[in-house]
């Protein structure tokens, strides 16, 4: 059975304000989601959610990555999954360039010029650190969101595990090829550094790697280039907006699909950009013990306003390609009953063992004991613990359903704080929600959002 997915690009929220055509994209967009819930319903199987390789806002702040939550939220609503079923990686207009002061443009150029070695250095210096992650912190937030949260030492966190078959699982591996991206011209100057690119092998189990950048962007190409070729089996790409399909033969019974993916909304719209996405499906391949991965590629048709199959992409490829799986093969074979008897699981969030991996800062095992008082300019330290997917869905919900100033209300009214003062940013507000939730008020930001969602309230700034 196959595990499907609605694969996205550069979907640039936000980008109206630098001279996008908003009445243009966001009808695009409408019918991105009309066309995604009709060729999914095609498959037959369990649809397992959305992956977006990055530039998911266009200036890396709290309010395009609002507009972007509304609008995951309706194309997982239409596709079948749960909202926080979204994979995410981030691009590099996912960081707020307004934080790229002349300190850390110097910091980047140093890292740039000293290679894997003054990555590394200033990786270890907690202050650097801080300093080279501060730019994502809108993104930060949001991606916590959908448990797709940054590793903040340079390293791959978490990754997502789908079992194909009894033994047999493809696990996506995400990227942050982002990390030392400036406000200067960057081909080939990028570095996605060690702790990166050095992949880990499983028996049983094939990587699938998400980065925005296409390797040619870093100067640690060829180091990472390698660790694909005998460890992944499928790149998945965006940044360029120009689509691109190649399966290269790295040895006998070995491929590596490279799918470079063009733009859901490009900066321009012309002879050579328009509007496109991909719907992917994975599953295993009893016959040839292998990873098969087929491929939809959908296009704008400017001729009747739609989206329709990108033949012109194929160039004659089967949508279907049977990769040579040699981790699979490592492994014991499923039995027949099993290979009977097998289903698609369910996507699984856990950590991969890779150099350099560690938790976020802002996570941690235990709650803090409640506390009451302001929230704003002085701020507050909450500490929270991993939510369950009840809470998390309602989370989300809470976010994509409610305006700012109806969840501010909410928090006051819930007495979760007295009051507050200031600007109030993503990760805060997700702090308090968390606290609403441990103080048992679940319930009623359930009744909150369906007020909101019938009319009754809530849906006003």
């Amino acid at each position: 059975m196959k595990a499907a997915f609605v694969h996205l690009s550069d979907i640039h929220f936000g980008q109206e304000r630098d001279g996008g055509t908003n009445a243009e994209n966001a009808d695009a967009k409408k019918r991105l989601i009309e066309d995604a819930r009709a060729e999914v319903g095609k498959l037959g199987g369990k649809v397992h959610g959305v992956i977006v390789t990055g530039d998911i806002a266009y200036s890396g702040n709290d309010d395009e990555y609002t507009l972007a939550g509304q609008w995951l939220a309706d194309l997982t609503d239409a596709i079948g999954c749960e909202r926080s079923d979204v994979q995410m990686i981030p691009g590099n207009h996912d960081i707020d360039r307004g934080k790229i002061t002349d300190m850390i443009e110097t910091i980047l150029f140093a890292i740039r010029e000293g290679g894997d070695e003054w990555l590394d250095r200033n990786l270890d210096n907690q202050d650097s650190c801080k300093v080279l992650y501060e730019r994502f912190d809108a993104y930060k937030g949001f991606a916590l969101d959908y448990r797709c949260e940054l590793d903040l030492n340079g390293g791959i966190s978490t990754s997502a595990r789908l079992e194909l078959a009894p033994g047999r699982a493809v696990r996506f591996v995400r990227l942050n090829s982002a990390l030392i991206c400036s406000n200067k011209k960057e081909e080939g100057k990028l570095i996605l550094g060690a702790r990166q690119r050095t992949l880990p092998m499983e028996e049983g189990e094939e990587f699938v790697v998400l980065s925005h950048h296409p390797l040619h962007w870093f100067q640690d190409s060829e180091k990472a280039r390698g660790f694909l070729r005998g460890r992944a089996r499928v790149f998945i790409s965006g940044h360029e907006h120009f689509p691109k399909l190649e399966i290269v033969d790295v040895e006998n019974g070995c491929q590596l699909m490279m799918l470079a993916a063009g733009a859901t909304a490009p900066d321009q719209i012309d002879d050579r950009y328009t509007y496109k996405y991909n719907i992917l499906a994975f599953e295993w391949d009893g016959e040839n013990d292998a990873l098969a991965v087929s491929l939809n590629p959908r296009t704008w048709d400017g001729s009747v306003a739609r989206f329709r199959r990108d033949d012109e992409f194929m160039d004659g490829k089967d949508e279907r390609q049977v990769l040579g799986s040699p981790n699979f093969r490592r492994a014991p074979k499923p039995s027949v009953h099993e290979e009977l008897a097998a289903a698609v699981g369910d996507l699984v969030e856990e950590p991969l063992a890779a150099a350099g991996s560690e938790a976020p800062d802002d996570e941690h095992p235990a709650a803090a004991p409640a506390q009451t008082g302001e929230a704003g300019e002085a701020g507050i330290e909450l500490v929270e613990a991993e939510p369950s997917q009840d809470v998390r869905d309602l989370q989300l919900r809470f976010f994509q359903e409610l305006s700012q100033g109806a969840r501010l209300t909410a928090f006051v009214d819930f007495g979760v704080v007295a009051q507050i003062k200031g600007r109030i940013d993503h990760a805060m507000e997700r702090r308090l929600f968390r606290r609403a939730v441990r103080q048992g008020m679940a319930k009623e930001i359930e009744q909150l959002l369906d007020e909101a969602k019938s009319g009754k309230g809530g849906s006003e700034e």
